[in-house]
């Protein structure tokens, strides 16, 4: 067959198959390109999931009728016209490419009426065949109809999905940009009935409702909200709490300049920042919006807009990780919110706690007269001198210790310590209600958060190897290792480049002697050069001291006195994440009076 140019309507549907690649594609460029419009309302309506109508109404600025026949042209647009505006574009779309994509696979009809226009106008296009503009009754905006999607395209038609597995796609979709514009109005109906529907949010209380509307009503109590800025960047929104973790990675938002994106980058640094704290298999929910520099980021990578290229991507990287590190180090016990709770007189001179028999601490009245819990942690803090020197804190990493305090004066979050049950968990009462405390999980974390600071205050110590150790690499690792060499350094290795395709590692971080050593190199230099930086050594370093604290913490069924339990409340307070313990269990929960009192169906 010879060389020929392709007909302009084959080339529409040839398109089409990167841009409108089921109903929910066509909904996404159609609902865009209304909030690019400057819509505060958009009703979106389908049938049959989308395969037999489409329908995007919405309030936006409209289209002039000489401009509705150009705006089904393909690469026409309101949005640039130079590489400048491409480069620093700010809106939603920008390609020109959706409308007369969508319409070249559709019964595709656009009603539209300007603001200070006198009637709407109508343009009907069949398949990619254009009538003339019809005058037509609207009020200011535009309604865009797609009927018997892909009618023409009987292959593309075959692989849509069930009604119901097509209409999910759309209400995921409209759930998206619900969160990212909380000020725009959303409904969506589904063959003739009204399924969801955001209202506009334009206080913090209706914020919080309509984030609790759009991912479930304890979404909002269960994640902590941050807006933080750094180096041009700014990076806001809410992170769910690692105890509110889900089974699968269904609630995670994250928007480039209000741009939903899926990008390797800022996957890999919210998961690092999560590392710490997430049980096995679980997943964080999070909304979180970056705002940027447009010309800091690309947002021309595919027709679809949903991957983007930073300019700076390790700067990207370690803003994030670093923003929501400092986050989530703040789950501490202590974060729990308290009233004032009443003393009751005397309490200071609480009498010798007994333990009975059954391995109860019996219970005292509520005091602050409490004293110092230390543990054996002598098989740690030995492991930490032989590998790092003698820690520069003069405390035992698995010592609890605790200040004496005024029995005036308000409690603590975790209130103070009531029992000890079955020798596992802590009974304490606050000002909400009852605390219950799981001693090792709470102790554990603990010991390793002090084992952590202790060897970061030491740095990670390189230990050269008798016999060096050669690796056969490809040749871009290898530039990638002589580049990096200072990154190297800095984690205790020293890699030489000895060839084209070739290394030779001289020395190795001491804490990880036992670890296999080569592909630990391998894999560090796999991240250096994905991402610029690599938290391999931190992760291996945490994985040792982790078993480290977890065998000098607190075991079931050691007898703890009272004192040593509020000794014990006291360091929760005090220490970042114990919310958790290092596996990402919950190391306490909170039962408050309401729950109580429905629990002994109390004022019914």
């Amino acid at each position: 067959m010879p060389i020929q140019l392709l007909p302009d309507t084959l080339v529409d549907q040839i398109a089409a198959g990167e841009v409108v690649e089921r109903p929910a594609s066509a909904v996404k460029e159609l609902v865009e390109n209304a909030l690019d419009a400057g819509a505060t309302r958009v009703e979106v309506e389908l049938e049959e999931g989308g395969a037999r109508l489409i329908r995007i109404r919405d309030n936006g600025a409209g289209i002039a009728r000489d401009e509705l026949a150009l705006a089904l042209s393909r690469h026409a647009t309101s949005k640039i016209a130079s590489l400048e505006d491409l480069e620093a574009v700010a809106t939603m779309g920008f390609r020109g490419e959706a409308l007369p994509s969508i319409a070249s696979v559709s019964q595709f009809t656009i009603t539209s009426r300007k603001a200070d226009a006198e009637r709407a106008w109508c343009l009907e296009c069949d398949g990619g065949r254009l009538g003339e503009p019809e005058p037509a009754q609207h009020p200011p905006g535009t309604t865009v109809e797609a009927r018997e999607l892909f009618y023409n395209v009987p292959a593309r038609r075959r692989f849509l999905r069930a009604e119901r597995t097509e209409f999910g796609h759309v209400e995921d979709l409209l759930r998206a940009l619900a969160l990212a514009r909380m000020d725009v109005e959303f409904r969506l109906s589904h063959n003739g009935k009204l399924v969801r529907s955001w209202r506009p949010s334009r206080s913090e209380d209706e914020l919080l409702r309509r984030l609790g509307e759009t991912l479930g009503t304890g979404f909002p109590s269960q994640s902590l909200y941050l807006d933080e800025s750094a180096a041009g960047f700014r990076l806001s929104g809410w992170v769910g709490l690692p105890t509110a973790a889900r089974s699968q990675a269904d609630q995670q938002y994250f928007y480039v300049n209000r741009r939903l994106v899926r990008d390797r980058t800022v996957a890999h640094a919210l998961r690092q920042a999560y590392a710490d704290v997430l049980y096995h298999g679980r997943h964080p929910a999070y909304v979180l919006f970056l705002e940027l520099d447009p010309t800091r980021v690309d947002v021309n990578v595919h027709p679809a807009k949903s991957e983007v290229r930073f300019r700076d991507q390790r700067l990207v990287h370690d803003f994030l990780y670093r923003t929501l590190h400092r986050a989530l180090a703040g789950t501490r016990a202590g974060a729990v919110e308290s009233d004032p709770l009443r003393i009751p007189d005397g309490a200071a001179a609480a009498p010798p706690v007994s333990v009975s028999p059954s391995g109860y601490s019996a219970s005292a009245p509520l005091g602050a007269g409490q004293g110092t819990l230390r543990l054996n942690v002598r098989e740690q803090v030995g492991a930490l001198a032989a590998l790092y020197g003698t820690p520069s804190t003069p405390r035992e990493p698995g010592a609890f210790s605790l200040p004496v305090t005024d029995s005036d004066s308000a409690p603590p979050p975790l209130g103070y310590a009531l029992a000890q049950l079955h020798g596992i968990f802590i009974l304490a009462e606050n000002a909400e209600g009852l605390v219950v405390v799981d001693m090792h999980a709470a102790h554990e974390r603990i010991s390793y958060e002090r084992l952590k600071a202790a060897q970061d205050g030491e740095g990670i110590r390189a230990l050269p190897l008798l016999v060096p150790m050669a690796l056969s690499v490809s040749e871009r690792e290898a530039g990638a290792a002589e580049e990096h060499a200072q990154a190297l350094a800095a984690l205790g290795f020293e890699i030489d480049r000895s060839g084209p395709q070739n290394l030779t590692v001289r020395a190795i971080p001491a804490l990880l002697e036992g670890v296999d050593t080569r592909q630990l190199a391998l894999d560090v230099i796999a991240d250096l050069m994905a991402h610029g930086n690599t938290r391999r050594v931190q992760e291996e370093r945490n994985a040792l001291l982790g078993t480290m604290a977890c065998h000098a913490s607190v075991r079931a069924n050691r007898r703890l006195t009272l004192a040593e339990m509020n000794a014990l409340l006291r360091d929760m307070e005090a220490t970042e994440r114990s919310g958790q313990c290092n596996h990402g269990r919950p190391t306490w929960v909170l039962l408050d009076k309401a729950q109580l009192d429905r629990l002994f169906l109390r004022g019914r």
